[in-house]
Order: structure tokens, then sequence, then C-alpha cells
């Protein structure tokens, strides 16, 4: 992102507050490697392999899985960012145009705690990668101590980048594109002249309910971002293109998911343990040769680091609009604290890392979505926000609204949620209605969640909408022109 004022030095110093106009420089080809960067997870090969072994589906329905998933979720991740050039704040700062000032803590602080899941199972990948490495290259067997160093050093790496500030993240994103690209070529050709290419091609294909599924675990990934997107978008102009925001989303997330699911399941075939394995990631120095396998893991290790650091990055803002009264750098230390120490549990207790990560990744999906939908909707008719109401959490706020909430917002968020929830089959959970329906069979509870809390924002009753602090004053000098010309 184009340097501005606020962050043209090491730390970045801006919070929740929105971002001025002159300061507004960015360029939307700035957020390609951001997305390339969200996604450069050793955990879609894993995925990828789930949807082989777990799923039944054969290559050309991993395929479809595999283009499916980032564009209907990274779509969605771009079409929210475009708040962030209406509004020019991060995007749990602009939600509270929505639900209210009061209101807003509600899904703010689901999102945040579903953050904690998040980076926890983001730094016990990244964890493993290191401890993989150390094996590889100097014989160093894990235990309880090693898994807790390696813990530690990845937690506070990812503190260092993330409590930076945007240009940090978005310089070790840009490189880590490049790398990344380089070495997934050579695990590509590796796998093309390595493959039993007839065993994987003949392999038995899934049903329709377990294809679309898939698409629902794959794209979970990128639902988490979605509240997320206008924190990267915030820096760009209002005249930025609509279109080219969700486009670099959606190409930057693709250009990564679809050849990593692709790998993962034809990995599969010949090692179908994969998709269970307790450690999702030291299965990489069995089936690659060294020369391949350390750099891939570094590559690998470095994108866990990306993802939690921008994951934290937007973590500090929505801890800022929950009233945490600290810098934004200091913010984002709850959540590494947190990481560290849920981290440290996963390692040491949980005896299935994929059957917890992908438990999780369901009520994730449903936990995000509530409030997608009643943001996404509120989008169709709003098209500025007020930096001053945002920042004013006192009564005298223009959306303070009745007692601080909007009831409409409130009440489609929390109906959304529930109805998710009750389609929603997990490890954890199972709901009421998650069996004998299409929604729960076909793993849509998330997209019910959108789909129901949208259009019951849609149809309730409203708060007008509040015109921007500057708007208002020529409103009111029109009116004062109008009153003296008559």
């Amino acid at each position: 992102m184009s340097k501005t004022v606020e962050t043209e030095g090491a730390l970045e110093t801006r919070g929740i507050e929105q971002v001025p106009d002159h300061e507004r420089t960015g360029k939307t080809r700035e957020l390609f490697p951001t997305w390339v960067g969200a996604n450069i997870s050793v955990l879609l090969l894993t995925m990828g392999a789930s949807l082989v072994v777990a799923y039944h589906l054969n290559i050309w329905q991993a395929l479809v899985v595999a283009v499916a998933a980032p564009v209907v979720s990274y779509g969605l991740v771009g079409l929210i960012g475009i708040a962030g050039k209406r509004g020019g704040a991060p995007g749990m700062a602009l939600s509270r145009a929505v639900f209210g000032q009061r209101g807003n803590l509600l899904p703010g602080s689901l999102i945040w705690v579903a953050r904690w899941g998040w980076e926890t199972i983001n730094a016990v990948t990244g964890a493993y990668a290191m401890l993989t490495i150390l094996d590889i290259l100097f014989g160093l067997k894990a235990n309880s101590v090693l898994d807790m160093v390696t813990l530690l050093v990845f937690v506070v790496a990812t503190f260092a980048i993330s409590g930076l500030g945007i240009n940090a993240v978005q310089k070790c994103n840009k490189y880590a594109t490049y790398l990344f690209g380089v070495f997934s070529v050579l695990v590509l050709v590796y796998l093309i002249a390595n493959t039993n290419w007839s065993k994987v091609l003949h392999h038995g294909g899934g049903s329709t309910a377990a294809v679309i599924t898939g698409v629902g675990m794959i794209a979970a990934g990128g639902v988490s971002w979605i509240p997320t997107a206008p924190d990267f978008t915030r820096y760009l102009p209002r005249t930025a293109s609509s279109k080219a925001i969700v486009g670099t989303a959606v190409g930057g997330a693709g250009i990564v998911v679809l050849p990593m699911v692709l790998m993962g399941a034809v990995m599969a075939v010949s090692t179908p343990d994969l998709a269970s394995a307790t450690d999702p990631v030291s299965f990489l120095g069995e089936i690659l040769p060294t020369w391949i396998a350390v750099p891939y893991l570094f590559i690998a290790l470095i994108g866990m680091l990306l993802i939690n650091s921008m994951s934290m990055y937007s973590a500090g803002f929505t801890a800022q609009t929950l009233g945490f009264k600290v810098p934004r750098h200091w913010a984002v230390s709850v959540n590494a604290v947190i990481s560290l120490v849920f981290g440290g549990v996963l390692m040491l207790v949980a005896t299935s890392f994929m059957g917890s990560f992908i438990a999780f990744l369901s009520l994730l999906a449903v936990a995000f979505s509530a409030w997608v939908g009643v943001f996404g909707a509120d989008m169709l008719r709003r098209t500025e926000y007020d930096g001053e109401a945002m920042a004013d959490t006192t009564r005298t706020s223009a959306y303070w609204y009745k007692g601080g909430f909007s009831p409409a917002a409130v009440a489609a968020w929390a109906i959304g949620l529930l109805s998710g929830l009750m389609f929603t089959t997990s490890d954890w959970f199972t709901g009421p209605l998650a069996k004998n329906n299409v929604i729960g069979e076909y793993g849509l509870g998330w997209v019910a969640t959108i789909v129901i809390s949208g259009l019951l924002y849609v149809i309730l009753p409203k708060p007008a909408v509040v015109q921007p602090a500057p708007a208002r004053e020529q409103a009111a000098e029109a009116r004062e022109s109008a009153t003296l010309a008559v």
C-alpha cells in the first residue's frame, strides 16, 4: 500500500479512525499479493486430500471445488472490501454504522473470539512446519518442550509483523508471493513426473452433495476474511474501481487455492493418510524429496506467518471497537497471547488436528456469515460513512439509534446466526435441522445464514441512512441559502 502520513514509518499508528481523503493514495493492484499471502497455507493441501479421502471425490470434482470455492468466498471478500474505499475505516468500525455503537459489540465480540480459533490453528500449523524442517535438516524430533519453543517463536514473529502495521504486512506478502510461485512450480513439476496418473484419473467420484459440501469446506477459510476486507482497502481513494477490488481478491486467492487443493487431491490418491494426519505438515517431508520439501516447507511457514499477521492486524482493530483503549499494536498483543495459550493446548492435548480444524471451519463460517448478510444488505443502501459518528461512542453519535442499537440489524444478525447453526453439522455440534433437507446435507448452513440475515435486514424497518458530517453541513447551508433567497 502506498505510504501515507500515518504509515510512512516502520510503525503504523493509525487505529480505527477514518483515513482522511488526502492520505488515501493506495492502488487496487496492491491488493493482489495481500490475498495471495492470505492463502499460502499448507492446510489447503490437507483439505484437498480430504476431498478425496473423506468426501470420495475424483480429480475432476476436486477441480470444480478448487475453482468454485475462491470465486464464491473471495467474491464476497471483494464486495465487502468496497465498503473500505467508501468509508476509509476498518470493517468492524464501519459496522458501527449498521448495528449501532452498542449493537456492534455483539457481532464484534463473536468475530473477535472466532479469530482466536483461526489464529490458534494457524499458529499450530506454523509450529508444525518449523518442527518438520528441524527434523529433516537436523534430526531433531518433536517433544513437548520443542513444541512450545517453536510455537512461541512463531507467535512472537507474528506479533512483530502485525504490530508494525499495513506496510510491513503488504511488503512481506509481496515477496512471499514471488517465492510461493517459484516453489509451487517445482512441486507441480515433481508431482507431474512422479504421480501414477492412471490411478488418479480413474479414481471413483462422489455425490453432488459431497461436491457442494467440499466447496463450503474450502470456502470457509475465505469467509473468515470477509469482515476484515475493508481493513485492507481503507487506504484506497473513493474513485478506486470496485470491479478491480473484487477481481484482485478472487484472482489473488484463486491462484493459490486452485493448485494447492489439486496438489493435495493428487497426493491423497497415493497417500490417503494425508487427510487424517495428526500433524498436517510432516507428510511433505515424506512425499517430497528433501531439496523440494525443505524450501517448500519454509515457504509454507512464511505463508502461515503472514496469514496470522493479517488476522492479528485486523483483530487489533476489532479489539479497539470493543472498547480496548490501547494503541492498535498493543491491541494485537491480546490475540498473540491467546493464540499462544490455545495453541499450546491444541499441540499437547488434541488427538486429531484435522478433525478439530474442519469442525472449527464449519462453525467459523456461520459465525462470520451472520454479520456478512446484514452488512452486505446495508451496503445496498449506504454508500458513505460518517467518520465522526463512528468515532463518537456516546449518545450524541449519529449511529446511536435506539439505546445504542439498530433493532433491525441486531435482530437480523441474531436470527440468521441461530438459523444457520440449526442447519450445521460438525464433530462438535449438530443442529436440529441438519438432517433430511438439502441445506443441512449439502453443508449450506453458512449460506442459509447469509441469506436469512440479509433478507430479514432488508424487510425490517431500519433507521434512516446518516449522511457524513460534511454532507450534513452542506445540506444545512443549502437549506439556509434557499430560505434567505425566499
